[in-house]
Parts: structure tokens; sequence; C-alpha cells
């Protein structure tokens, strides 16, 4: 077992006990927070831990449990809890850890429970007598009248007793309880007497012997203080020195340097016994550490742009395309220019990473900035010094961090930026992301202008719905659309698995996933648009992996389609499936969801009743009324008295009520459930359509196309119906996704009605 040697401390068993050695080595605190259980034994005397020898331990030590380890090599403390006491044999030495063989000792019984008590309450009224004296002496009573039994008020005390290191030693190694509380009281009546003697050498003092070191520890205090004194007032002077210099040095524009230097005059007047020396102290070092000067760009290599966004993502071509034609242009202009970028896709399509991979190809500093949550205008215009704990707003402090005034800043999450009394952040944005002003962008804290033109803006959202739209004029909106299963097998064999098998601790090759097995994860284990789910599949294979090497020793594990319900557990992603038979009054629709697309059943029924309408499904306000214009022109479709509206009620409902469902695209699904519904006539099977429709039976564009095409094929779909005025977006879809399904526009009801159902209407 493990061998923790220690000196100068009395330990005994059963009990909790801090233990703080200077010698502790680094490897051995690394030993004592990986080892379960080790020994504490005591050593002669202290040594270096590479002199120690075997005949330097004392024969018996006691086995202890860390409890926390705090500190490092040289100054380290670590709380145990002590067990029993052993007799420690052959002891070995492993670089920097020492082994031993024990054997576990017993305590002779030899004191009966009343003398334990007596012994125990003598001790007490000691320690009690040795602190009436000291500060906090109360509190510290408190804690000796709690103490137990003996071996706790022995190892708490143990270190002011007037024990040397074979007095410890030989009350560890005694058997005899007897013996040994006997010892420990010899202890405490030794330093009691000593208290005794001292106590009367001070009563014995003469009033002038007491006056001459009261007058020589004043002029003591005095010196001390004027030395003081002395330093802080150094201190202060190199401080305004230092600002000094770090303004010149700075090359800040006119204004900024005056402010600069008017806030440095304030510093140097106040002093630094002022209330306000903290804060004008943060403003200069925020002022004179961020870069005013133009950095120096190297020069773009559009070739090496390419490379490293191809290298660094896989598909992405529209998104790739976009980023290196606004490189180009900053080749050629020799500065930021353009467009800013707001990258909008589902989570895990890889908008945050793009941003480091530009900052990559360009050669320049990355600072991600996240707004999720951001309620206050003041995280991003800064707080007025004016305030008790001002800060400057996040985006100084980003430009702060990066050393540079030319950084790529990732501003991630910017559709998640709310607003309350405090103001209103995305308004405070539009000054950051107008090329046309924030060449003089002023934070509030800074007070003085700042040059954010240099500043290569991205912004990253899941959808635009949450942002202003004056803010969104402000970007270039670029759709990040989900991944296709072909995309996500070669992202995963490509760039995760890797990733993982290196973050798990594996080599190269350790770890295996058959062809099958990575299909299988992809379409039973992930439901996403993006591939973080898919990443947090493999991380799991990795970590089973290296179970088996550390446990089995297993040098390669190859990971089949069989393999994943013992790895993975039951499959997670289910996904609805086509209906296998056409029911009438049933449609299926396409749905877009944050995390990608899927289908979406309209279930209607009828029954016998007065002509009211029923919705269920925990619909929003916009579906609603698609249900509400899709009603209504079924009726007006159906007024030649084909279907009897008065007589009869009718439930709409589209399952999975616990889901809240909304948005503008349901409107022929509804339509087209409600007239079959009325003729009895099925919907085609294997059939899906999207789209919103007016009042005149216009079928009217939707968004998210690919996510709902994909989630088309990935049900079985083999046609869908898509507004006319969609058709231009299939550039955007797969042909992967598009050679698998009948993609056919329509831009009226009777288009719609035709190609699902077969009636002319």
């Amino acid at each position: 077992m493990l061998v923790i040697p220690v000196f100068d401390t009395l330990i005994l068993s059963n009990v909790q006990i801090n233990v703080q050695e200077d010698v502790f080595s680094q490897a051995e605190i690394d030993n004592i927070k990986s080892d379960e259980n080790f020994i504490i034994v005591p050593i002669k005397e202290q040594k270096e831990r590479g002199e120690l020898c075997a005949e330097d331990f004392y024969e018996v030590g006691i086995i202890a449990t860390a409890k926390s380890v705090t500190g490092q090599e040289g100054n380290a403390l670590f709380s145990v809890d002590t067990k029993e006491r052993v007799r420690i044999h052959n002891v070995e030495f492993y670089g920097d850890r020492v082994e031993a063989g024990y054997e576990i000792l017993s305590d002779i019984q030899d004191l009966s429970e009343a003398e334990e008590k007596a012994v125990l309450a003598e001790f007490k009224q000691y320690a009690e007598e040795l602190i009436k004296d000291v500060p906090g002496g109360a509190l510290m009573k408190g804690y000796i009248r709690r103490w137990k039994n003996m071996n706790e008020a022995a190892t708490n005390i143990g270190g002011y007793l007037d024990f040397d290191e074979q007095e410890r030693a030989e009350i560890m190694c005694t058997d005899s309880l007897k013996e040994r509380y006997g010892l420990i009281m010899e202890g405490i009546r030794r330093l009691m007497g000593n208290k005794s003697v001292q106590d009367e050498l001070k009563s014995r003092m003469s009033k002038e012997q007491q006056d001459s070191y009261k007058v020589m520890a004043i002029k003591k205090q005095m010196q001390l203080l004027e030395e003081q004194l002395q330093e802080m007032e150094e201190d202060f002077s190199s401080e305004e020195e230092m600002f000094a210099k770090r303004i010149e040095e700075a090359q800040m524009p006119e204004e900024a340097e005056k402010e600069a230097k008017r806030v440095l005059k304030r510093f140097a007047m106040e002093g630094s016994s002022s209330h306000e020396y903290g804060m004008l102290y943060d403003y200069l070092d925020f002022v004179t550490t961020l870069s005013w000067k133009e950095q120096e760009t190297e020069a773009i290599d559009l070739a090496k742009a390419r490379k490293i966004l191809d290298d660094d993502h896989f598909g992405l071509d529209k998104v790739k395309k976009r980023v290196l034609e606004q490189i180009a242009v900053m080749s050629l202009r020799g500065k930021q220019s353009g467009s800013i970028l707001l990258f909008v896709g589902a989570p895990g399509t890889g908008k945050t990473s793009m941003g480091k991979s530009i900052a990559n190809a360009l050669g320049r500093e990355y600072v991600r900035i996240s707004l999720g949550g951001i309620r206050d205008e003041a995280e991003i215009r800064g707080h007025r010094r004016t305030y008790v704990g001002a800060m400057p707003g996040r985006i100084m402090e980003g430009i702060k961090r990066s050393k540079v005034n030319n950084p790529v800043v990732v501003l991630d999450e910017i559709d998640k930026l709310t607003k309350d009394y405090n103001g209103d952040p995305a308004s405070a944005l539009l000054e950051v992301l107008d090329p046309e002003q924030n060449n003089t962008f002023v934070d509030h804290y800074l007070n003085v202008p700042y040059d954010l033109s240099n500043v290569f803006f991205l912004c990253t959202a899941n959808t635009t719905d949450g942002i202003p739209k004056p803010l969104l004029d402000r970007m270039e909106v670029i759709s990040l659309s989900g991944y296709t299963p072909l995309e996500k097998y070669q992202i995963g064999r490509k760039y995760l698995l890797p990733k993982a098998i290196e973050d798990a601790g594996l080599k190269k090759g350790q770890c295996t996933i058959t062809q099958g097995a990575l299909k299988k994860m992809i379409s039973d284990y992930t439901m996403e648009a993006g591939v973080r789910g898919l990443r947090k599949q493999l991380d799991k294979v990795c970590r089973y992996a290296a179970v088996k090497a550390v446990e089995e020793g297993v040098s390669k594990v190859s990971v089949k389609e069989k393999d994943l319900i013992e790895i993975l557990g039951a499959k997670t992603a289910n996904h609805d499936t086509c209906l296998k038979k056409s029911v009438p009054g049933v449609a299926t629709g396409l749905a877009w969801t944050q995390v990608g697309g899927e289908i979406l059943f309209i279930e209607t029924v009828d029954m016998p009743g007065s002509g009211k309408v029923k919705i269920t499904g925990q619909l929003g306000d916009v579906m609603k009324e698609s249900a509400e214009i899709a009603y209504t022109l079924v009726q007006s479709v159906f007024a030649d008295g084909t279907y009897d509206f008065k007589t009869k009620d009718i439930h709409i409902h589209v399952p999975e009520g616990a889901v809240p469902k909304d948005g503008p695209s349901a409107g022929i699904t509804l339509f087209t459930a409600l007239t079959s519904l009325v003729t009895q006539k099925p919907v085609q099977k294997k059939l899906a359509m999207t789209g919103e429709v007016s009042l005149r039976g216009e079928v009217l564009p939707i968004g998210g196309l690919p996510e709902k095409l994909m989630a088309a094929q990935r049900a079985g779909m083999q046609k869908v119906l898509i507004p006319k005025k969609n058709e231009e977006d299939l550039n955007e879809v797969s042909d992967e996704i598009k050679d698998k399904l009948t993609i056919i526009p329509v831009s009226t009801i009777q288009e719609v009605i035709k190609e699902s159902i077969g009636i002319t209407i």
C-alpha cells in the first residue's frame, strides 16, 4: 500500500485531521489524490524525499483516506479520515512512490468506560485552562467540549504538546490504552507546568520593565508604519509613471489620449486612500490595454483560406462560397468591407465553428461573445463610470481580450436577446453592426470613440424570428440547412470520430466503427439537423472503448451494429414515418423545428352536431388561423350541398398534443385533410405537403424547405407538394434528397387537391 511520510505530527486512529507538509512533492500529492487508502507513517527526522530510506521510518503507521487535497508542491494540505493502526514491513521505493506491506494492530482495552471518561474530562480541563487567555478562547472552549474521545482530543491539540518525534512514535506504537493515554496526559501536564512558570515570571516583572517594553514596542510600530507609508507612496508613484508610459505607447487618437490623461491626473490627485482609487485604476488599465494602433495584416491567400474552410467543415458549399467572396473583396480593398454575415441554422450545423475557421483563414485573433439571455443595454454599450461596479460592455471587453483592433468576433445566439426596463440590447447592436457608424462606437465606460470598422463581425442564430427587423436589416442572412444522412456519415467518419478518439485518450485506430453501425447511429440515435447529437453518441462509443482498454487490456475495439444496444441503449430517435394505410380525413404535412424537419399528421373527424369546429394539439395562433381559413375554404368549395356543414361538428387534431406547434406552413395540409373528410376520399399514400393558403385559394410560400424535404425523405415519402413560389429554393436542397422524391410545385388549392386526392374542384 502507498506510504506517505510525515514529520512532527501526532496522528491517532479513527479521527479526522489536517496534515500539512512543506516538503510534499507533486508526485506525492497526485498519489494521495489517486489512491483510495494509504498509510501515514512518521519519520525519525525531516529529510528530502529523495534521501529517505527504509530505516528512516518508524514501524507503526495509520491507514487513512483523503477527504480533500489542496495546495501544490511545497505547500500542500490534505484532510484525512484515519482508520486502524498498522505495523509496516518491506518498505520499497518506486521512483516518487513509497510502498510497504502491513498488518493491522489491535488496542488493548485496559481502561474501563468510566476511566476513559475521567481521563478525557481531565484532558479537556487542562485544554480549557491553556486557552482561557487566548483571543477567541470562548469559541475554542465550545470546540473543546465537543471532543468525543481521547484520540480526537490528542490529535487536535497534539501540535502544541511538548513531544519530540520519539515520544510521538511511542504514543502511536503502544497497544495499551492506559499507557497511551498516560503518555498523552504527561505531555499536557508538562505543557501546563511550563505555562505556570511563564505566568509566574510575567507576574514578577516590574512596572519599569513593562514601561520599557511598551516604549520599545511603540517605537517599533512607528518605525514599521513609516516604512509602510514610504513603500505605499513609492508604489503609487510607480503606478502613475506606469500608466503615463502606457498612454504614450498606446498611440491613441487625440480625443482618447486627452481623456486618459485627464483620468490619470485625477488618479494622481486622489491618491491610493481615495474610495475612487480602484475605479480610476481599472479604467486606466482598461484604456491602456486596448489596442488602438492599426494592425499589420498579413496578405490574404485565397487558396489557403479555401483549404482551411474545406479542412474544417464538410459540405456547407453555399456558406463557404459567400465567405470566400467576402475575403476576396477584403484582399482587393485592403481593409474590412462587405455585409455583416448572419449564419442561421439548427444547433450543431457549424455556425460558431465557421467563425473560428474564418479567423484561421485570415490569420486573425478569434473572439466569441455569447448574447443569449442578455437583457440589459449596458451589456453592449457598457456602464457609465458614475455607477458602482461599472464595467465595459461585452463588445469592448472582447476587443480587449483579443489584444488587437481587427479580430474576428462571433456574436453568438443573437436571436436570444431579450429586453426589459434596462433598455433594448438589440437596439444597442445597431451601431455596432453598421459599417457606416461603428468607426466611432462609444462605449459608456470608455467614454471616447473606438474604431470597430476593422473588426470582422459574424453573427449566429437558430432562427430569424426573434431578431428585430432593424437589426436584421444590418445583416446578410446565410442559411445553414441541416445535414443529409450521407453528409452526417462523412462528418462523423472524417471529423467527429477522430476527435472523440483523441478526447477519450485512445490512440488512432484503437476504436473503429463499421459503416453499418455509424449509419444506424445516425438514423436511430440522432434527431437533430446538425451533428451535435452524433458527436455525443460517438463520445459514448469511445468511452466504452476506453473502459475495455483499461479494464480488459483490449488493444482495439471494433463497434458493429449489434453492439449499439449494449453501448447506447434503446434507440432514441423516434421519427414518424408515412402511414401504411390511407384514411379519409388524414393528411401529412411537413414542419420545421429548431432541430430540423419533421412530418406532421393532420387528423380530422366529423360527428352529428351543429356546425362547430374543435381544434386540438396545442397549436399556436398562426396555425389556428390556418385551420379557420382552411375550414372556410372547404365550406365555400362544397357549398353546393355535397356536405351538410350545419349538422356536423368537425374535430381537427394534430398529434403529440404536448408539443407546441406553430408556423405559417400547414394551410394546404389542413385544407387537404378537411377535403378528404368531406369527400370521404383518402389522400394518396406516401405523399406529404407544405404551404400556407389564402382565402383566395392561393398557395403561399414557406421557409425551411431543405429541412422539410429531408424529413419527407427520411419518413419514406415518395411525393411532396411545395408552393410554386418556393421552386427556386430547390437549388439549396441536396441532390441526394431531390433524387429520392417527386417534388411537385403547386400554386392553387385546385392543383393541391388534384395531386393529393385525385379530384377536380
